[in-house]
């Protein structure tokens, strides 16, 4: 259950059996990103692929015969035409391809016809249609999923499809189990049932006593993790910086070198990052110090070149030392930047304010104190619309709820009309999506109080004032793993198991998921506590708080907005 590990090898797999000699790599823009998930550049140069190219902007028209072509490639009707035109006209000496997905019989057969001169040596499905994040994380990378708070009939299909990859890539055939109040929990079963049931003989694998489940939740259960300000490292780098495929655009600050203008960062091939990535905002910086002394005592070993041992001696290590001095460079950047946005945007308090809102229930409290950061100018317009944004989920029902108050208040800060108005886009996005049913995972004051209690037991100080919220995943995954997950709210796609234990778990987020979630399921994965399962999280996308909020106003747009349900 390590979709890095799969990805990595069909990636391996097309390197080794087009056999030696030099290769180019012909990809599309998704497939792309996805080997550089997994795969650095100096790894691949290993495997003698020495050139990179994309199939729909090819650089030169100029033969190149002596070089082997692996093409991997999405199955879609615009690829498998590009890739017609290219074995008309084949630049390459022979071809060997790879899709990232299930192609249609009728599209090898179109292919087969324009390989005239006979170049195609092998046809392959290597089921890696999705980006691997971490061993145990996945995306793919679909930004606003739905529109009117129902599914984009293309990204239903990507997510299908997507799905199926990752169930194939794991050779898993699971039962399915989705979110009963979702009607897009309920297509995306049925669309993947459909798939399952089509394909049967791809998913035909030997199970275990125990047989795997896929479980499809909807992001709409739970809107508030997204709109929280993030304290482990990885996170917070998503959220004031934004990791995008594992790269992070630096470029805007001042006096960056060219070097770290983007920088790579990846568990596979930063060894810091993969250690610390867990770590809170206190942690790291003292992690970043021990980094610093460790290399500042190698760059005074390494001056000390004397005689002829000393200089074989650090050449031997040159190569280590100047990766361990991009590593210091790159994250010294980073966790500066880090701090400087954090202080400059008053992040403590904000976030001190969004955890007290998310876990406790003093209603009058909370809206005396966010009425006095609303008017301080010490905040930005972002962050005042996302705290009213958390009151509005966390109070919509309470009695005395004031959210027309605080809207008054952003409009007086001159807050943009297109960002105060999505306070009652994000409370349409969280209303229960089926009145029929009672969700108990939507936000509730019973349900925060609940888990609030029940993790107020853990807390050691005030240092963890900023991480009390747990993502409701965190319990539904709890639930499931005891056995005690309600079928009424979580029901089976067709028969439900005979044995109600489960071991690997799959689980999708339709509308995106988040790095806390992401943590939850790592803690969750090692814990003794958990009875042997093994969870992959996967979503449409990973959010931080900018994209959540364009996530929700693109699944709201056209709908029409209900402003005077609420105070």
């Amino acid at each position: 259950m390590n979709v890095i590990v799969a990805v990595k090898m069909y990636v391996t797999k097309m390197a080794e059996e087009s056999g030696p000699g030099m290769k180019v790599l012909l990809m599309d823009k998704i497939t792309t990103s996805i080997v550089s998930m997994v795969y650095s550049q100096s790894e691949i140069l290993q495997k003698e692929v020495y050139l990179f190219e994309r199939l729909d902007a090819a650089s030169s028209n100029e033969p190149m015969k002596h070089l082997k072509c692996i093409v991997f490639i999405r199955p879609t009707k615009e690829n498998v035409s590009l890739l017609c035109n290219e074995l008309r006209n084949p630049r390459y000496g022979m071809y060997y391809l790879y899709f990232s997905n299930i192609i249609s019989k009728a599209d090898i057969k179109t292919l087969a016809e324009c390989d005239e001169i006979e170049v195609v040596r092998e046809v392959q499905e290597f089921y890696g249609d999705y980006l691997a994040v971490s061993p145990h994380l996945f995306t793919l990378n679909i930004n606003g999923c739905s529109q009117g708070l129902t599914w984009n009939p293309i990204h239903l299909q990507r997510c299908t499809q997507g799905i199926a990859a990752v169930l194939l890539s794991l050779k898993k055939c699971p039962y399915i189990r989705y979110q009963g109040s979702s009607d897009m929990a309920k297509r995306l079963s049925e669309k993947i049932r459909e798939l399952l049931s089509k394909e049967s003989s791809l998913f035909d694998y030997r199970q275990s006593e125990v047989q795997p489940l896929l479980l499809i939740l909807d992001r709409r259960s739970d809107p508030i993790t997204p709109l929280l300000t993030q304290w482990t490292y990885q996170a917070m780098i998503h959220e004031l910086l934004t990791i995008s495929n594992n790269r992070v655009n630096l470029s805007h600050i001042q006096g960056i070198s060219k070097d770290l203008s983007e920088v790579v960062l990846s568990c596979e091939q930063d060894e810091f990052y993969a250690d610390n990535l867990y770590l809170n905002y206190g942690e790291i910086g003292q992690t970043m110090k021990e980094l610093i002394d460790e290399f500042q005592k190698k760059a005074k070993s390494h001056q000390k070149v004397e005689s002829i041992a000393d200089m074989k001696a650090f050449i031997e290590h040159y190569p280590n030392f100047k990766k361990m001095s991009g590593t210091v460079s790159k994250h010294v950047v980073i966790i500066g930047e880090l701090s400087s946005l954090v202080t400059k945007r008053c992040l403590l308090e904000v976030s001190e304010m969004e955890q007290e809102m998310a876990c406790q229930d003093q209603h009058s409290h909370h809206l005396q104190r966010l009425k006095q950061l609303i008017s301080s100018d010490r905040i930005r317009n972002e962050e005042a619309c996302r705290l009213v944004m958390i009151y509005a989920l966390r109070y919509n029902k309470h009695s005395n709820c004031d959210i027309t108050s605080l809207v008054d208040a952003l409009k007086k800060r001159n807050v943009p009309e297109s960002l105060y108005k999505m306070v009652y886009n994000m409370l349409e996005y969280g209303s229960q999506v089926d009145n029929t049913v009672t969700d108990p995972n939507l936000v509730t004051q019973e349900s925060v109080v609940k888990i609030t209690k029940r993790f107020f037991k853990d807390l050691k100080g005030v240092e963890n004032i900023y991480t009390q919220h747990v993502p409701v995943l965190k319990e539904t995954l709890e639930e499931l793993i005891k056995g005690r997950l309600r079928e009424n709210l979580f029901p089976f796609l067709g028969r439900s198991p005979v044995n109600k234990r489960v071991q690997d778990i799959i689980v999708f987020i339709i509308g995106g998921v988040t790095y806390e979630e992401s943590l939850c399921v790592y803690q969750l994965n090692k814990s003794s506590l958990n009875g042997g399962a093994r969870v992959v999280l996967g979503g449409t996308t990973i959010h931080n708080t900018t994209s959540f909020i364009d996530e929700v106003g693109t699944a709201t747009f056209g709908k029409h907005i209900r402003h005077y349900r609420y105070k």
